[in-house]
């Protein structure tokens, strides 16, 4: 099986990242799609954008939409685009806290409202917001991202509670013996941020449904 192959946040190694731009030029090398952050602004607006702050040290949760900059673009725009280009997106929701607020809730709102629930994952470092998500909207399928060696059982107790569909590991940790915990237990397993042609090379043959990384012509190497 041919992984999936998603732009991390496009493509920045070439244009700004979590911008359309990037996100078009992903799926015109011939990426299937992207991974992208969505942050909350203080009037509620959902926003494509990795950081807390903008690069001028302005805070996400302080701004209204009319102060952002121009190529910032709201999760509706993005999801729009999906729309339009059959682009597969891989949601990941920032956070400030533990406790979900209205972002989890209403990015699913989102996602239903644009008929792209079948080409989405929502992703997120924070158990609390992938509960919040199963409970919303069961359907859209959740991952659980995770950047360093957790035990297995609380992974296994994280992945139930959450009732997601995927692993998210950063591609260092994923080795054969995960790769059949996985397949055990009817996880996909997407990983993140596969640069070298060798490590693509390396996932691949172990079966990982899908590739992150930020080189539209490295992930392309699998194919």
């Amino acid at each position: 099986m041919t992984p999936l192959l998603l732009g991390h946040r496009g493509t920045p190694a070439l244009h700004r990242e979590n911008t359309l731009t990037g996100f078009q030029a992903a799926l015109d090398a011939g990426l299937d799609g992207v991974e992208l952050d969505v942050r909350r602004l203080g009037d509620g607006t959902l926003v494509v954008h990795h950081d807390a702050h903008l690069a001028d040290g302005r805070a996400l949760p302080t701004l209204r939409a009319a102060e952002l900059p121009a190529f910032v673009p709201t999760l509706d725009a993005v999801l729009a685009w999906a729309v339009d280009t059959g682009a597969f997106v891989n949601v990941e929701l920032k956070h400030e806290a533990a406790r979900p607020d209205d972002r989890v809730g209403r990015t699913l709102d989102a996602i239903r409202a644009h008929g792209v629930s079948r080409r989405v994952i929502v992703s997120s470092f924070m158990p609390t917001l992938l509960r919040a998500a199963r409970d919303a909207a069961p359907e859209i399928e959740r991952g659980l991202l995770i950047h360093k060696p957790y035990p297995p059982l609380l992974v296994r107790a994280a992945m139930a509670w959450t009732g997601s569909a995927a692993l998210h590991p950063h591609h260092a940790l994923i080795d054969a013996a995960l790769m059949t915990t996985a397949r055990r237990r009817g996880w996909q397993v997407n990983t993140w941020t596969v640069n070298d042609p060798a490590e693509a090379a390396r996932l691949s043959a172990l079966g990982v449904h899908a590739l992150i990384g930020d080189h539209p012509d490295v992930l392309l190497t699998v194919r």
